[in-house]
C-alpha cells in the first residue's frame, strides 16, 4: 500500500494585509488593525486555496497536517483533504509565535514538506524552527517577498507539490531566507539581510530567484526612458498616470523633478503630483471619477513580477477597469536579460485579469525604444 504524502501547512492569515492599504507590511497587531480598519481583506487563505487546488486530484493520497481554523485547517477541509490539526492558536488574530509553534509541531509529525503562506516575516519564523532540516516551500501572500524560498505564484507552488506527490524527480536546492526592516521599508528604504538558507524543491520555472536590490546603475538608460514617458504625458495632458513602485519608476520621477514614494504608488498629471502613496480604495475612486488613466510599472529585478508583488495597491479590479492597453511597462534591457528568457509574471489574485494580461507586452527600454516580451500567469501551463 502506498504511503500517504504528509504535507505540513502553515497559513499566516494576515499576511499581505497592509499591501492594498499602503501600509507596506503586516507586522504587528497595530498595523493589522489599521489595515482592517481601512477595509483590507485577508487574502492568504484564498492564495493557499489556489495552491492546494493543484493537488486536489491527489486528495486520497495526501494528509495535511496544519493549525486550527484560518491557519490552514479550514481551507484544507473545504477542499476535501484528510486533515489533522496539530496546533490551536489561543487568539483569533494570530502572531509570529503561532507560526513558530505550528512549525515545531509539524517537525514532530515528520512531515515530508512544510508549505507556508506569507511573506518574508513568515519565512523567517519558519526558518528559526526548521533551519535546513527538511524541504519547505512558500506560497507568496505577503507584502515583502525577497526570499528565494517562495514559488513564483500560488498556482506554481501547487504545481511543484503536484510533482512531488506524483513521485516525479524534483531537485532540492538551498535557497536564501531574507528579511527587511519594515520600519525602514515604510520610509522608502530597502534594508535587506540574509538570515539563512532552507531546502526548497526546485523546478526553475516555478520557484523564484532572490530579489535583486539596489538602484538602476545605468542612469543614461533611465534618462532615456524618462524622456519618452514625459513625451507620452505631454501627448496626453488630460490623462492621469498612476506611477507604480520600484527604483526604475523612482528614477523617472526624479528625472521629472517630482517627489516620489519609492515603495508606494503615486498619481501624476502633467507636471504635478496629485496624490502620493495611495491605497487600492483611492485608486478605485480615481477610476470611477476620472478618465483616462494609464498605469506605469516596472518589473522586480531577478523575479520578473509586474503585478502582485510590492504593488498590491494596483488591485485586479483597478487593472481590469484601466485595461491592458493603458498599461506602460518600463525596464532596461539589462534587467530583462537578467531574467535569462523567463517570462514576466502577473499574480493579481484574479484569474480572469491574469489571463487578460498574458501574452506579449510592449516594454519601453529607452527613448522610443521598445521590445516585445512574454507575460505569464503560469496557470495555463
Amino acid at each position: 500500500m502506498q504511503r500517504r504524502f504528509k504535507l505540513g501547512l502553515i497559513v499566516n492569515p494576515f499576511a499581505g494585509l497592509g499591501g492594498a492599504t499602503a501600509l507596506k507590511g503586516s507586522d504587528g497587531k497595530a498595523t493589522r488593525e489599521l489595515a482592517l480598519k481601512r477595509g483590507a481583506e485577508p487574502q492568504a487563505n484564498q492564495k493557499t486555496q489556489r495552491a492546494l487546488s493543484e493537488i486536489k486530484p491527489h486528495s486520497e493520497d495526501v494528509t495535511i497536517f496544519t493549525a486550527a481554523r484560518n491557519m490552514g485547517e479550514t481551507v484544507a477541509q473545504e477542499l476535501g483533504f484528510n486533515t489533522r490539526c496539530v496546533y490551536t492558536p489561543s487568539e483569533t488574530q494570530t502572531e509570529a509565535s503561532d507560526t513558530i509553534a505550528t512549525a515545531k509541531a509539524l517537525l514532530e509529525e515528520r512531515v515530508d514538506i512544510i508549505v507556508f503562506a506569507g511573506g518574508d516575516g513568515t519565512a523567517n519564523d519558519v526558518f528559526g524552527v526548521v533551519g535546513n532540516t527538511l524541504p519547505v516551500l512558500g506560497i507568496p501572500a505577503g507584502c515583502k517577498i525577497h526570499s528565494g524560498v517562495y514559488a513564483v505564484s500560488p498556482t506554481t507552488a501547487g504545481k511543484v507539490l503536484d510533482m512531488m506527490i506524483k513521485g516525479e524527480l524534483v531537485s532540492v536546492r538551498e535557497a536564501e531566507v531574507r528579511d527587511i526592516d519594515e520600519d525602514a521599508f515604510r520610509q522608502g528604504q530597502v534594508i535587506a539581510r540574509q538570515v539563512g538558507e532552507m531546502q526548497v524543491p526546485e523546478e526553475l520555472r516555478y520557484v523564484q530567484a532572490v530579489k535583486m536590490g539596489g538602484k538602476e546603475v545605468d542612469e543614461l538608460v533611465i534618462t532615456d526612458i524618462a524622456d519618452y514617458v514625459r513625451e507620452l504625458m505631454d501627448e496626453h495632458p488630460d490623462t492621469r498616470f498612476v506611477m507604480g513602485s520600484g527604483s526604475t519608476i523612482d528614477g523617472i520621477m526624479q528625472h521629472f523633478g517630482l517627489t516620489n514614494t519609492l515603495l508606494g504608488v503615486d498619481i501624476v498629471q502633467g507636471d504635478r503630483v496629485l496624490a502620493q502613496d495611495v491605497t487600492a480604495a483611492q485608486l478605485m475612486t480615481l477610476v470611477e471619477q476620472h478618465a483616462p488613466i494609464k498605469i506605469v510599472v516596472t518589473l522586480i529585478g531577478g523575479q520578473g513580477h509586474i503585478f502582485g508583488r510590492g504593488n498590491q495597491q494596483l488591485s485586479a479590479e483597478f487593472i481590469q477597469r484601466v485595461g491592458k492597453q493603458n498599461i506602460i511597462v518600463v525596464a532596461s534591457k539589462s534587467k530583462l536579460q537578467a531574467l535569462s528568457g523567463r517570462p514576466l509574471v502577473v499574480d493579481t489574485g484574479n484569474a480572469t485579469v491574469d489571463a487578460m494580461l498574458c501574452g506579449h507586452i510592449n516594454i519601453i527600454c529607452g527613448y522610443r525604444d521598445h521590445v516585445l516580451y512574454s507575460v505569464t500567469d503560469f496557470v495555463s501551463e
